[in-house]
């Protein structure tokens, strides 16, 4: 649809600038807002916002409540909840936002549970988005200075990571309690192998203390509290860059419903230690959306 749009309304010579140039001439300024706004209703948030710029048919009908309450997740009042500003000015305060502003709020991060997890609408299509930060996961030996430190860095939505120097019980879990709406979701480790830093305004990694993930693979899981299950495993050696590993995909069927969510990433074979490894976060995103370099692990088992 968005080729369509491009080339209809802002194509270049031909009959539209004819018409365009021709004394009292229709044109496309004269479009029924109403009409506008159905056109609108069948585009993506950043060709609605581009779109706005044409005229003002379409620059009006973009601020009309019911074309972005159209591209808001359906369970959009429960998530705006999240957002700062509780009691009863801040209920009062989002009742009288718009549909466009609520839309334009839950685009960008929303953090709860004391800033270690956050979401957001990815802002394509209004999908729900999702981030926890590795001080949200438990990580066996965190505490031990000996194993694991938290490093500063801006590589991280979180601005820190947990690195392993080394370990023999490798074993990171997680719990997640939130209302999705409706849709497949897909669960992965942002996990990167060696220790990176700047030098000089040069980013470096260091591989000097990677070791011991070509010995056995490691084994992630995900299940759901309505019985959703999901296990496989492979390998890491994708040293050097951040990957996303894929744990599992979850189906969110109920609206209104919170679903229950617990996943893990283990490599617990004690005859050896392993190390050199950043934990960043776990994510959830829509199945299908892909930001970053994805490794999918081969499938042991699921079922649901």
């Amino acid at each position: 649809m968005g080729a369509g749009v491009s080339s209809l309304f802002f194509g270049t010579g031909g009959a539209a600038t004819a018409a365009a140039a021709a004394p009292g001439a229709t044109g496309m300024g004269d479009l029924p807002e109403l009409c506008a706004a159905e056109v609108l209703l069948r585009l993506d948030a950043p060709e609605i916002c581009a779109l706005a710029r044409l005229n003002h048919a379409f620059r009006g009908a973009a601020g009309a409540d019911f074309v972005w309450e159209a591209k808001l997740p359906e369970n959009y009042r429960h998530l705006i909840g999240y957002v700062e500003g509780g009691g009863e000015e801040g209920r009062r305060r989002r009742r009288r936002a718009g549909k466009k502003e609520i839309y334009a709020r839950l685009s960008r991060p929303v953090t709860f549970d004391d800033g270690t997890k956050e979401f957001w609408l990815e802002k394509s299509k209004g999908r729900v988005c999702m981030a926890l930060s590795s001080k949200a996961l438990v990580i066996t030996g965190i505490d031990d200075r000996r194993y694991w430190t938290h490093m500063p860095t801006t590589e991280s939505r979180f601005q820190s990571v947990a690195y392993l120097q080394q370990i023999w019980w490798f074993e990171v879990v997680g719990e997640l309690d939130f209302c999705f709406p409706v849709g497949t979701y897909s669960l992965y480790f942002r996990i990167h192998l060696g220790k990176f830093s700047k030098q000089f305004g040069r980013r470096v990694c260091s591989s000097e203390h990677i070791h011991g993930w070509d010995k056995k693979p490691v084994r992630f899981q995900l299940s759901t509290s309505d019985g959703q299950h999901a296990l496989s495993q492979c390998y890491l050696d994708e040293p050097g860059s951040w990957v996303l590993y894929h744990a599992g995909d979850f189906v969110a069927s109920k609206p209104g419903e919170k679903l229950k969510l617990k996943f893990s990433m283990a490599q617990i074979d004690c005859t050896h230690t392993k190390g050199g490894l950043c934990v960043d976060s776990v994510l959830v995103y829509p199945k299908g959306f892909r930001p970053e370099k994805v490794v999918t692990g081969r499938v042991s088992e699921m079922r649901s």
